[in-house]
């Protein structure tokens, strides 16, 4: 099952560097990839190398929301087939890799290896994002021109959805940080991993990334403290809050704010997001129980449009009103149902954790979801591919049972010496 975490982990890297997979040739690559992990993953079941089948009950409104975009393919019910067709392709891409994760990934150890891994795809973004940053010519790489306009940043043509994408990242490196879930003497190298990101969020002067950050740092303290009463790990929190701000601040955060007020023209305006949020929500009063078909509000939107512009709607700046467009009253409910199995099933997990590592794990997934979650009322990360495909596997961290609390014997030889070291340090504090 390694090959297929490697291959789980080099598609996300792959997506996330690919502008996001948003394009027809990375949504392909994409596609492509999760199938043939999909076919190895079958051999290997089929030749007896895995044991079980592991279920997550998130699987199961996942599945439902596919099943029902195949329904309205296959049922007439999209208003543009095609565009429905595409959808499902990526829908099933993303749930072969979401099933594929909760399989291969079941103990600690493994999370451990998800977790470092996520902490340096992180750091590599954010130093790609910085450095392009104080060097930017106006191209994507320095050598790629912007076809379509838009306020790059790092390898993502909008800056909010860099922004979405440390938000699914930093909390993980911050729970660990506040709960001091690793051993001393990787503490350095994690506070660089993690602080790094958060520069490069603030330096991006996305609004709703740098609130749904506040949000998730709120949370995480609040979870602490609601688990460990100790005012060690309120300390712990303040100063990596301070460490934080000392970075943005040397990183020059106002120069930043005044230069992305210069593309302000560029944007989408408050009051033009406003309205394409209220001309989506007409379109699901017009098609309330089955919506117009996954995928298709890009030509749906112009006949719903107050002020039509002629300029292209791909996505409405709410995945929450677009996706009632979308999916109706039916796909509402399937969607509902994932947050309340994913909140519900992250509060058990949370209940359970024992040891500090694992705790931190659950935290930290459980508010890089809610981080994204609030941002996606003002944006559309869930509709970029490699932001949803990094939701989906925090969602699955989030509500694993790690079975941390009796260090099983295939549990590597490093997990268990950092749990041990761990509590030998929190034995003396």
């Amino acid at each position: 099952m390694r090959a297929i975490r490697i291959g789980i982990y080099s598609l996300l890297a792959f997506s996330v560097f690919a502008h996001g997979a948003v394009e027809p040739w990375s949504e392909a690559v994409l596609e492509i990839g999760a199938a043939i992990l999909l076919v190895v993953w079958g051999m290997l079941f089929a030749f007896g190398r895995v044991a079980t089948l592991r279920w997550n009950w998130l699987m199961g409104p996942a599945a439902g929301l596919w099943a029902f975009a195949v329904v309205q393919y296959f049922a007439g019910l999209s208003a543009v087939p095609f565009l429905t067709k595409i959808e499902i392709l990526k829908l099933s891409a993303l749930g072969i890799l979401f099933f594929l994760a909760i399989q291969s990934i079941e103990s600690l150890e493994q999370w451990h290896g998800f977790v470092w891994f996520l902490l340096t795809l992180g750091f590599l973004v954010s130093l790609l994002a910085i450095l392009q940053y104080f060097t930017f010519n106006g191209k994507l790489y320095w050598f790629r021109e912007l076809s379509y306009g838009g306020i790059p940043f790092g390898p993502y043509v909008n800056r909010d959805h860099f922004a979405g994408l440390i938000e699914l990242i930093a909390p993980i490196g911050l729970s660990i940080l506040v709960l001091r879930a690793f051993p001393r003497d990787r503490m350095p190298l994690l506070a660089v991993l993690t602080l790094l990101p958060i520069g490069a969020l603030f330096l991006a002067a996305s609004r709703g990334g740098i609130v749904g950050f506040f949000l998730e740092f709120g949370l995480i303290m609040i979870l602490v403290f609601l688990r460990r009463r100790e005012g060690n790990q309120l300390l712990a929190g303040a100063i990596v809050l301070l460490l934080a701000g000392a970075l943005v601040a040397w990183l020059g955060v106002g120069p930043a704010l005044e230069r992305f007020a210069t593309y302000r023209k560029l944007e989408v305006t408050e009051t033009r997001r406003a309205e394409m949020t209220k001309d989506s929500f007409r379109i699901f009063l017009d098609h309330p129980v089955v919506g117009t078909g996954v995928g298709t509000l890009q030509e749906v939107f112009p006949r719903y449009a107050t002020l039509y512009d002629g300029l292209v709607v791909n996505h409405t700046h709410n995945d929450y009103v677009e996706g009632l467009a979308e999916t109706g009253l039916i796909g509402g409910i399937l969607g509902m149902a994932f947050l309340v199995v994913l909140f519900r099933g992250a509060w058990v997990r949370l209940a359970l954790a024992k040891d500090p590592m694992d705790l931190a794990f659950h935290i930290g997934a459980f508010a890089a979801c809610c981080g994204l979650l609030a941002h996606s009322f003002v944006d559309f990360n869930l509709h970029i591919p490699s932001n949803a495909l990094l939701f989906l596997l925090q969602a699955a961290l989030a509500t694993s049972a790690n079975q941390s609390s009796r260090l099983p014997e295939r549990f590597g030889a490093s997990v268990k010496r950092s749990l041990l070291l761990q509590r030998q340090e929190n034995q003396h504090v």
